[in-house]
This record gives structure tokens, C-alpha cells and sequence, in this order.
């Protein structure tokens, strides 16, 4: 079980039992101490209380390498991980992600949450922390705006407006550099992080920014302005902090946890799902697509709008489907002759009372519609978002073909309700030996697996940039009202 928590259950707990005791006559206080608490105070660990309380509590940071909430809920590469071991202990989990790295070490060096999980570097010079054995490496890198003159050795950095997250490990790593290289020069803040970083850059409010290789191939679809110029330093450990001055027992369950992971190929696969896959777009793609969307969605958003009211679909994942069929041209025509900004097909538009389908706002609606009909026809076990990427495969493919996928999941073991298993089977419908067996036969299954994948993708764009335009518009406010602190601290070159 998961439970977001953002003030401490462990605080809240021993408040009660301080007003317990105030309210509580001595002696009985002292009879109720000597008859109940002696054994297990005297057999209490860190491993025990949590088992006894039954949550586990987790400092974190809200980044897309760490922790974050999706629309299917809480994810992220840390977040899975701790999730495990949180299963493993069979505890629930309590998360407070509203801290920087900062925030997350003081945390835990007080005392008041179990585990700092927020991408944080092993730190061997802490006193008031202990870590865990390692996790994966992190290879510290600069990424640079476009349109600079690429820098290809430490020597450019010189001059350069460079910008870090203080606390993240690499200004370490810059402070190292700096003993040979004295010029170097940057500045860095607790306040701030790598997406906020790699948005500075794409804007030119920042030249170049340190970042680690993985948060940037995980964040660089969305700056698309923003390319990776040259490693610097060491790689880094990732490690989980605890605190100092307590028992090793949750340290020690930890490791075991992390070694078993690692035995296993786990630890390996958690990685490679999360920051092993090259990006689904390239920098051009994505380019163009936010290039389009700021000259062309503005027109139709009202009406995606309108349509996700009238279906119960997110407007963006309406706009992402137009994008994906017609880059939003009302009047596109394929070879085979559907047509519009959604390419319904003369016998969709005719099912779904479309009489014009190069009018862009019948074709919106019509395609919307056509999308709830099909979502609708998806069977009652497949839960979302797996029914969500099943419904628009079969809009490109049609849903008898979706069927046979599904069939040929069950004839090969797979769970036919999840999407993982219907994008392996899909490519198969290409294939004489699987898709004889099948009612509806040859398919073009793996375009309609990358027609789900782009949609994805186009879908997790728009939401950033929409998400992004809400975070400016509240720092712009709050610089107007001038309640803004500094951001930046700059570190300047060895005298």
C-alpha cells in the first residue's frame, strides 16, 4: 500500500503519547512501564519499530528520476525500488517528496524519516548519515544550448554562464576539475533541479548546465533545444542514506535487499526500463512537434477541449492522436483514403455521424467519439492505462485485430489484458505462421505498436509543457511581488 504523507505519522504518534503521559497519574505510568514496555524496549531496532508500525518512510524529491505522480499514479526509478523493498519488509509505504537534496540529508540525519531515496550521491565524509551499499552510477555531463559552439573539452567551459544543482554530487565533481583548470567558474542552488536546469538552457538563461547522463536522456525529449556536449569527472555512486546515530539493522536489511536485486538481474532491468531506452523520438520530432504545437494546436484547442468533455478522454491525448494522424491538417487524405484532421475512414465517419470529414470539428468529435466506442468494446478485465494503449491500436488497426492479438498472448502464456504483452504480439500479426491462426489475418502490427508508442509520447509532451507554462506563470507572479530569494550562488574561479 502507498501513502503519501505530508506531515510524519512518527510526529503525529509521539505527540499522542506525550499527552498521554501528561494526562496519565505516576503511579500509573510506572505500573503501566513496568508491566508492558521493559522486553520490547530492550529488544527495539530500527527494523522492528518500522515492522511494528507497519510503514516504512521514505524522504524523496519530485524529479522524473526519482519520484513523481503519473496519471496512472506514483512512479519513478527510486519509487519502484523502495516500493520492493517495502514489499519485502511487508509494510506500507509513507512518502514525503516535498524536499531538495538538502531537505532529504537533514531529514534523515534527524532522525525523522527512515530512508533518503532522492538520488543521492554516497558521501563518504558525512558524519550524521551512513549509506547503503551501491545502487547504480551516475556520469556526471554538460549539456549545452543549441546553436552554441559545442564544447568538447574542459578548457571551453571557460566563459561559459554554467548552472548545477547544489548537493546533487556535481559540484563536487566541478570542485575537483577546478583545482586544475582555476578558471572554471559556475553557479548552483538547492533551490532548483535538473529540469529546472535544463529549461534555463533552452532558454538562454543558461548557457550550459552539469546534469548526470541519465536525468538528461530521461528529460532531453522535452528541451528539445538542449544537446549533450561532454562527460567530465568520475562516475558517482547512487546510495540510500539513513541515519547515523541508530542501529544497523535497516542499513543491513537494505543491502541484503539491493544484493539480492542485483543477483537476480532486477536491479539491471529496473535501470535499462528506465534509462536504458534511447528516447522513442528524435531531437528533430520532438522539434517539430512543439514548434507545431505552438503555431498550430491554438486553433483546435477548444475543440479537442469540447471533445474530451463530451468523451471523458484528456484533451491531450485527443491532440496527441491528431497529431500522430494528420499533424493537425484538416485537410490531409492518405493513399487509401481516409481523411481529416483525425483520418476517419469513409465508414467510421458514417458510423459516428461525421458528414463532413474534412471539417476539422466533426472530424475532432467524430474521432473522439469513435475512440469512446472502442474504448467501450474492450474487455471489462483490461484496467487502465493498459485498455487506454489497446483502444487506440485498435484505432488504427482495427479491433478485430486487437482480438487476434489477444489470442495469440493467450496461445503464447501472456496476460492478453496487459498492453506489455499485446505490443510483443502485434508484430506477429505480420507473420504467416501466427496470423493464420487467427480470424481477421494480416495486420500491419508493428506500425500500430509505434502509432501507440508516439501517441505516448506526444501525450507526455504536452503535459509537460502545460505543466511547465503553470510553473513559470507562478514564478513570474512571484518575482513580481518580489518574494523570490536568489536563486543561484555562484562558486567562483580559485584565486
Amino acid at each position: 500500500m502507498y501513502r503519501h504523507f505530508r506531515r510524519t505519522t512518527r510526529q503525529i504518534a509521539g505527540l499522542l503519547t506525550a499527552l498521554l503521559l501528561l494526562l496519565t497519574p505516576a503511579r500509573a505510568i510506572s505500573t503501566w512501564a513496568g508491566e508492558l514496555m521493559p522486553t520490547s524496549l530492550t529488544t527495539h531496532t530500527a527494523l522492528a519499530d518500522i515492522q511494528q508500525r507497519d510503514f516504512l518512510e521514505i524522504a524523496t524529491r519530485n524529479t522524473p528520476a526519482t519520484f513523481y505522480e503519473s496519471r496512472q499514479g506514483p512512479t519513478g526509478f527510486e519509487f519502484e525500488l523502495f516500493r520492493r523493498f517495502a514489499d519485502d519488509l511487508g509494510v506500507s509505504l509513507a512518502v514525503e517528496n516535498d524536499h531538495h537534496i538538502g531537505g532529504v540529508l537533514d531529514q534523515v540525519a534527524s532522525g525523522r524519516t527512515d530512508i533518503g531515496a532522492a538520488g543521492l550521491v554516497l558521501d563518504r565524509q558525512r558524519q550524521d548519515v551512513t549509506y547503503s551499499h551501491p545502487i547504480m552510477s551516475m556520469q556526471p555531463m554538460v549539456a549545452y544550448r543549441r546553436g552554441m559552439t559545442p564544447p568538447k573539452k574542459i578548457e571551453d567551459l571557460d566563459g561559459l554562464d554554467i548552472g548545477t544543482v547544489a548537493g546533487a554530487g556535481t559540484s563536487r565533481v566541478l570542485r575537483e576539475l577546478q583545482q586544475a583548470h582555476p578558471t572554471l567558474t559556475w553557479r548552483e542552488s538547492h533551490e532548483i533541479e535538473t529540469t529546472d536546469l535544463l529549461g534555463m538552457v533552452e532558454s538562454g538563461e543558461l548557457d550550459a548546465a552539469v546534469v548526470y547522463a541519465h536525468e538528461f536522456k530521461l528529460s532531453r525529449l522535452f528541451f528539445p533545444n538542449v544537446a549533450g556536449a561532454l562527460t567530465i569527472g568520475e562516475p558517482v555512486t547512487l546510495a540510500w542514506a539513513f541515519p547515523a546515530r541508530t542501529d544497523p539493522s535497516l542499513v543491513e536489511r537494505a543491502n541484503t535487499f539491493i544484493d539480492q536485486m542485483r543477483r537476480s538481474g532486477e536491479l539491471e532491468l529496473l535501470t535499462q526500463q528506465y534509462f536504458g531506452h534511447d528516447d522513442y523520438l528524435e531531437y528533430v520530432g520532438a522539434r517539430r512537434f512543439i514548434a507545431q504545437a505552438q503555431e498550430n494546436l491554438g486553433q483546435w484547442l477548444p475543440d479537442f477541449k469540447r471533445a474530451a468533455g463530451d468523451t471523458g478522454f484528456d484533451w491531450k491525448l485527443l491532440a496527441a492522436v491528431g497529431y500522430q494522424e494528420s499533424h493537425w491538417k484538416p485537410d490531409a487524405v492518405s493513399p487509401t483514403g481516409v481523411k481529416g484532421l483525425m483520418m476517419l475512414t469513409r465508414a467510421t465517419a458514417s458510423h459516428m455521424n461525421v458528414a463532413d470529414r474534412r471539417d476539422p470539428q466533426q472530424s475532432i468529435e467524430g474521432g473522439a467519439r469513435y475512440l469512446r466506442y472502442l474504448h467501450d468494446r474492450i474487455p471489462e478485465e483490461v484496467a487502465e492505462p493498459d485498455r487506454t494503449w489497446m483502444t487506440l491500436a485498435a484505432y488504427n488497426l482495427g479491433l478485430g485485430h486487437l482480438y487476434d492479438a489477444r489470442r495469440l498472448a493467450r496461445l503464447q502464456g501472456h496476460d492478453p489484458d496487459q498492453w506489455d504483452s499485446i505490443k510483443r504480439m502485434l508484430p506477429l500479426l505480420q507473420e504467416s505462421s501466427w496470423y493464420n491462426q487467427v480470424e481477421h489475418g494480416f495486420a500491419r502490427g508493428n506500425v500500430a505498436a509505434l502509432y501507440v508508442r508516439n501517441i505516448k509520447r506526444y501525450e507526455e509532451i504536452l503535459t509537460w509543457v502545460q505543466r511547465s507554462q503553470r510553473q513559470f506563470s507562478s514564478l513570474a507572479r512571484a518575482t513580481a511581488s518580489n518574494n523570490v530569494p536568489p536563486v543561484f550562488e555562484t562558486v567562483p574561479p580559485v584565486p
